[in-house]
C-alpha cells in the first residue's frame, strides 16, 4: 500500500518521516521539491512538505489597478484561488497517482486544516482516499499514534479559516483603498487598515489620549519606621490630598520615642501555583524577559518541529489526563533540569494546575524532550527554559508565606505595617528566576507592647498616569477583547510598527496612526471599535462547530463592510484632509533659521534626516539621532534658537536635544573627557543600532573608543584618570574610570 503524506513545513516532514522510518528515509529532487520516502510495516510512504498556504486567494487581476472604479464595487466581488507553488503541486500530482492513502499531516488547528484542504482539492484528489493524522507534539509517541489511529479530515474547521481568509482579504482591501486614496498615500506610503488592526491601534490611541490627559494629583505619605527590624508602617489615613492634614500628623508624632502595639496578627498564607501555559501567557512571559511575542513564535515553532515542546498555539490551560507526566519528566532528566525533575517526581503524587480555558485540540504548552544550554543558544534556550520552568512550578507543591498584619498607635495616631516572609518555596524554588520576591520581616508582637519609633517622615509623591501597553500587555488585552486568534496577535502588533503606526517598546502611536484612528472613529462606521471585530471572531468560531456556516457569515461580514465602507467613500474629502494634516504635522520639526521654510523629516538612501524644504537653494541639514525613538516637540533650544526633539533610548530616561548636534547644549550633554591620545573630546555616542559607545571626535584621524555600560547616565568628573590617562566618570556619587581595561578598574 502507498501512502501519500503532506506536512506543512519542510523541517516537520524530515522529524516525522524519521520518526515512522527509524532513521532510514531517502530524499530525491522532483522538479524542484524534496520528496522523503521510506518503507513501514511493509508500506511505502512519501512524503511531500508545503511552505505554509501554497493556494493564494485575491482578487480577478482586472482589480489590482487603485485608480479604476471605487474600492466599495470590491466588497461583493468574488475571490479567486490560484496556485503559488505550481512545483509543490505537480509534486503532489505525480505522487497522488499511484497513492492509495493521501494523509494530511500539517498543524492540528484551523489554519493547517485549510492548507491541508485547500491542497488536496487543488489537486483534485478523491476524497475518499483522504484522512487526518493529529498530533499535539512531534514526538516518537504521538506521532505513531496519530499514524495508527489516522482520522476524517474537519470540513468545518477548514471552513473556519477560510471564512477569515476570505472576510480578512476584503476588509483589508476595501479599507486600505478608501483611506489610502482618500488622504492621497499609494504606492510605498499607502495607509493600511484592517479588520484586527485598526481596533488594535484603536486601544493604542485611546491609552496614549489618556496620558495627554491626565493630571496628576499630589499626595503626602506619613510613614514611620518601628523597632530594632526597622520595620514600615503607614499612616492609616496614607496617602492625604492635603499637605497640611500629613503636616499635622508628622508634627505630633515625631515628638514621640515610642508607639503602643495595637493588634499584631501572623498566619500562614497559601501561595497558589501559576496556571500551564497558553499562547497568549507564554508570549506575556517571554516578554518580560525580552523575547516579543513574534519572535517568541517563530522560535517556539522552530522548538516544535525540532520535538522539545508541544504544539505551541493552544488555548488550553489544563492538562488532560491522557497525558503523561511522569513520562514528560522522565525525558526532562537528560537536561540542565536534572536535579529539578528528581524533586519533582520524589513527590508521592503529582497534581498539576490548572487554569480557567479548558480546550480539548491541544494541550497547554509543555517540553517534550530534555535540552541543554551547551546546544541551544541564545533566545531559543531562554523560551525553552522559561516553557520548562513553567512546567515544574505547574507540578510542584503550593508556595507558603507568613503574612503578618500589625498597628502601632503613636500619640492617638494609628499606623499599619504588612509583613510578608516566604517560609516554604514550593512552586517558587523553580520559577523564581521570573519572580521579584520581597521579604518584609515584622517580629511577632503583642497588643500593648511598647516598641521604639526609630524615624518619622513625610514622602511626596503624585498619582501616575495609566501604563502604557507593551507588545505582551497588548497581546493579553486582545486576548480579552476577542481581537485576533492566538496565531494571529503578534502578526497584527508587527505590522503596527511595519506602517510606521506606533513606535518604541511602549507601543507610542505616531500622528499617523492617531491620525487614522480618529479618521476611522469619525467616519468609518463603528470599524474601529472591538465590538464588531469579535462578534466575527465568535461567527467564525461557530463555523467550526456546525453553528453557522461559511457562506452566511462571509455574507453578513460584507453587508457590514458595505455600510462602513460607504460612509467613508461619502466623506472621503473630510479624511483626506485630517490625514494629511497629521502626516504634515508628523514630519515637520521647525522652521529653518537660514531662511524661512520649513525643516521637515526628509529620507534617503542613508536613513532619514531632517532637511529644509527650501533644497537646494537652501542646504541647511540635521542628522536624526540614531538608534532611538524620536518625538517632535513646539520647544526650541535656549542657546541656539533650533527647533529640539524629544529622545527616547532604551536604558536611558529620555532627553530634550537641540537638533544640532553640534550645538553647545548637546556637547555639553555628551562631553564625558580629553582624549589621551590626540587631545581631542572623548564625547558619548551611539551606533546605528542605538548602542552607545565613547569616541573622540577626532575621526577619523583619532579612533580611540571605549565601551560603556548600556544603561544608566554617566558624566565626566572633569579630570583624568591616574593610572592609564583615560578620562574619569561620575556614576551617580562614585567615580570611575572610562577604560574597563584600566588596573583601576579591575582593582
Amino acid at each position: 500500500m502507498k501512502k501519500l503524506v503532506i506536512t506543512e513545513k519542510a523541517n516537520a516532514a524530515r522529524r516525522i518521516s524519521t520518526i515512522l522510518s527509524d532513521g532510514k528515509s531517502q530524499s530525491k529532487n522532483v522538479g524542484g521539491t524534496t520528496v522523503i520516502s521510506f518503507t513501514k510495516d511493509g508500506d511505502e510512504y512519501e512524503v511531500i512538505s508545503l511552505r505554509g498556504h501554497i493556494i493564494e486567494l485575491d482578487y480577478p487581476s482586472e482589480y489590482n489597478d487603485w485608480g479604476k472604479g471605487s474600492p466599495v464595487d470590491l466588497i461583493y466581488v468574488p475571490q479567486v484561488k490560484t496556485v503559488r507553488v505550481k512545483s509543490t503541486v505537480n509534486a503532489i500530482k505525480s505522487s497522488m497517482e499511484s497513492a492509495d492513502e493521501i494523509i494530511i499531516a500539517t498543524d492540528f488547528d484551523r489554519e493547517g486544516e485549510l492548507i491541508g484542504m485547500e491542497t488536496v482539492k487543488a489537486v483534485d484528489a478523491d476524497m475518499s482516499k483522504v484522512k487526518r493524522a493529529k498530533f499535539s507534539a512531534l514526538t516518537k509517541a504521538e506521532v505513531e499514534n496519530a499514524f495508527s489511529n489516522l482520522v476524517l479530515p474537519d470540513e468545518r474547521l477548514a471552513a473556519a479559516a477560510e471564512a477569515r481568509q476570505v472576510i480578512d482579504l476584503s476588509w483589508g482591501a476595501v479599507l486600505t483603498r478608501l483611506m489610502s486614496l482618500a488622504s492621497g498615500q499609494v504606492g510605498k506610503n499607502f495607509m493600511s487598515v484592517g479588520r484586527v488592526q485598526s481596533p488594535t491601534l484603536k486601544l493604542l490611541v485611546d491609552r496614549n489620549e489618556e496620558i495627554a490627559k491626565f493630571v496628576p494629583v499630589p499626595y503626602w505619605k506619613v510613614i514611620g519606621k518601628f523597632g530594632m527590624l526597622a520595620f514600615k508602617g503607614e499612616h492609616e489615613s496614607n496617602p492625604f490630598w492635603e499637605k497640611d492634614a500629613a503636616d499635622k500628623v508628622l508634627e505630633k508624632c515625631k515628638v514621640a520615642k515610642e508607639g503602643t502595639v495595637i493588634s499584631y496578627e501572623s498566619q500562614m498564607k497559601e501561595e497558589f501555583r501559576p496556571a500551564p501555559f497558553d499562547t497568549t501567557q507564554m508570549q506575556v512571559e517571554a516578554n518580560k524577559i525580552g523575547i516579543p511575542p513574534a519572535t517568541a513564535m517563530k522560535l517556539a515553532e522552530d522548538l516544535y518541529t525540532g520535538g522539545y515542546i508541544s504544539y505551541p498555539r493552544t488555548e488550553n490551560t489544563e492538562y488532560p489526563k491522557s497525558l503523561g507526566l511522569r513520562n514528560v519528566l522522565e525525558k526532562l532528566k537528560e537536561s540542565d533540569f536534572k536535579d529539578e525533575v528528581n524533586e519533582i517526581l520524589s513527590q508521592e503524587t503529582i497534581l498539576p494546575s490548572r487554569g480557567k480555558k479548558r480546550t480539548t485540540d491541544h494541550p497547554p504548552i509543555y517540553p517534550t524532550a530534555g535540552a541543554s544550554s551547551s546546544k541551544m543558544k541564545g533566545d531559543k534556550w531562554k523560551l525553552y527554559e522559561l516553557i520548562v520552568r513553567r512546567f515544574l512550578a505547574t507540578l510542584a507543591p503550593a508556595s507558603e508565606a507568613e503574612i503578618s498584619n500589625c498597628v502601632v498607635d503613636v500619640e492617638g495616631e494609628k499606623f499599619k505595617a504588612e509583613g510578608y516572609v516566604l517560609k516554604k518555596e514550593g512552586w517558587k524554588k523553580y520559577y523564581r528566576k521570573y519572580l521579584t520576591i520581597t521579604n518584609t520581616h515584622i517580629p511577632k508582637l503583642n497588643s500593648g507592647d511598647k516598641i521604639d519609633i526609630r524615624s518619622m517622615a513625610m514622602d511626596e509623591g503624585e498619582t501616575k498616569p495609566p501604563y502604557r501597553y507593551n507588545q505582551g500587555s497588548l497581546i493579553q488585552e486582545m486576548d480579552k477583547l476577542g481581537l485576533g486568534t492566538k496565531s494571529t496577535r503578534h502578526d497584527i502588533i508587527g505590522k503596527l510598527y511595519s506602517r510606521n503606526y506606533v513606535q518604541g517598546n511602549y507601543l507610542i502611536p505616531t500622528a499617523s496612526g492617531v491620525a487614522l484612528t480618529k479618521s476611522l472613529e469619525k467616519h468609518g462606521g463603528g470599524i474601529a471599535n472591538p465590538d464588531m471585530t469579535s462578534k466575527l471572531e465568535a461567527d467564525m468560531l461557530k463555523i467550526s462547530v456546525g453553528e453557522r456556516t461559511l457562506g452566511n457569515v462571509v455574507e453578513e461580514s460584507q453587508d457590514m463592510l458595505y455600510k462602513a465602507a460607504s460612509t467613508i467613500e461619502k466623506e472621503k474629502d473630510a479624511i483626506g484632509d485630517e490625514i494629511r494634516a497629521a502626516l504634515r504635522s508628523q514630519q515637520f520639526i521647525g522652521i529653518c533659521k537660514e531662511c524661512g521654510n520649513n525643516l521637515t523629516i526628509k529620507k534617503s538612501r542613508n536613513g532619514n534626516f531632517i532637511g529644509c524644504d527650501g533644497y537646494p537653494d537652501c542646504k541647511c541639514a540635521y542628522p536624526l539621532p540614531k538608534g532611538a525613538m524620536v518625538q517632535t516637540l513646539e520647544t526650541k533650544c535656549e542657546v541656539c534658537g533650533l527647533p529640539q526633539l524629544k529622545v527616547i533610548r532604551k536604558g536611558i530616561p529620555p532627553q530634550t536635544v537641540c537638533i544640532d548636534p553640534k550645538c553647545e547644549s548637546n556637547t555639553a550633554k555628551t562631553y564625558l573627557g580629553k582624549c589621551p591620545q590626540c587631545g581631542g573630546n572623548i564625547r558619548m555616542m551611539y551606533s546605528k543600532a542605538g548602542k552607545r559607545f565613547a569616541g573622540c571626535d577626532g575621526y577619523p584621524e583619532c579612533k580611540q573608543t571605549y565601551a560603556l555600560r548600556p544603561r544608566g547616565f554617566e558624566k565626566s568628573a572633569d579630570k583624568a584618570c591616574e593610572i592609564c590617562g583615560a578620562p574619569m566618570l561620575l556614576i551617580g556619587d562614585r567615580e570611575e574610570c572610562i577604560d574597563s581595561n584600566c588596573p583601576s578598574r579591575k582593582r
